[in-house]
């Protein structure tokens, strides 16, 4: 896959995904030579736990500030070197602040940098020295010594529960597949479900008009047409049904217009205010009352409303 699309991809879904839990900032800047980091994360003050363990794995990434760098191939020493300045960077931000303040700073409150690989090799991981934590995280993350405050993410070696979900998510070949389907599954009413395959309908939108895409990207784009085809059908009888539903209000509004103006001869401004609140009733409950009740009870009857 071309980089660009990727990567604007996966910086909108996680946006897209952190918004409730804090503020996200997009290729924001760090001092020193012009660098920007993929997705910035900052946690609000107070904390919606709900929020927090609908996005399960990502969501525990949400309990400090923190650098989020995904990759769509795997993190090359070099890209993850390029990731460790960012985090310096921004680490002398927070120091220089806190003298500026003069505030003490701890180590938990830093930033914490995610690096979201499909995969990380052996040779990468003993390079960094980054080992597992399998006691308090799941299989796949990798932390690089406690000071660096850096943990490498290999997406397809986490497990396949609905807590890594969101994270899988930005796989790639069967491990993003397989989690499409995930997601395909989740109820019609999880919100999450809505914004992450309104992301990936654009990603492959992207990938369509791209001139240089591979094997894995046409894959990919099959796999998403059969839910953009399915996204469209429901959108059109949702349209068609919404058509249906204003005519019918257009006609029964006709209807309380005619009969208003057979029994009263013409629509003043007191008439006129009654008819939404006429409207509100079923056919056969506001047809009866139009014929019986008188002008003033009509008025004082439904004006009251």
């Amino acid at each position: 896959m071309t980089r660009f699309p990727y990567d604007q991809f996966s910086k909108s879904y996680l946006e897209e995904l952190l918004q409730p839990l804090g503020t996200v900032k997009i290729a924001r800047e760090v001092a020193g030579e012009v660098r920007e980091i993929d997705v910035w994360f900052s946690p609000n003050e107070s904390v919606n736990q709900l929020e927090v363990s609908r996005l399960g794995l990502l969501g525990r990434f949400t309990a400090t500030p923190a650098i989020l760098e995904p990759f769509r191939n795997a993190a090359t020493p070099t890209e993850i070197c390029s990731c460790l300045l960012k985090l310096l960077e921004i680490r002398g931000e927070y120091e220089r602040n806190a003298k500026r303040d003069k505030k003490k700073i701890t180590e938990s409150s830093l930033p914490m940098l995610w690096i979201l690989s499909p995969t990380a090799s052996q040779s990468i991981l003993e390079g960094f020295a980054a080992v597992s934590d399998e006691e308090n995280w799941e299989n796949g993350i990798y932390f690089l010594p406690r000071y660096l405050r850096t943990a490498i993410v290999a997406i397809h070696q986490l497990p396949k529960t609905k807590d890594t979900l969101w994270l899988r998510i930005l796989g790639k070949g069967r491990v993003q597949n397989s989690a499409i389907d995930e997601l395909e599954a989740l109820p019609e009413d999880e919100p999450l479900r809505t914004r992450a395959l309104e992301l990936l309908y654009s990603l492959k939108t992207t990938l369509e008009v791209s001139q240089n895409i591979d094997q894995e990207d046409r894959e990919l784009i099959m796999r998403l047409s059969p839910l953009y085809t399915q996204r469209l059908q429901e959108a059109e009888q949702r349209a068609e049904i919404e058509g249906q539903r204003k005519g019918e209000k257009q006609g029964q509004r006709k209807v309380v217009e005619n009969l208003l103006k057979i029994r009263f001869g013409s629509l003043d401004e007191q008439l006129l205010t009654i008819i939404e609140p006429l409207l509100s009733l079923p056919t056969e409950e506001f047809t009866p009352l139009l014929l019986q009740l008188s002008r003033e009870e009509l008025i004082q009857r439904f004006s009251e409303q």
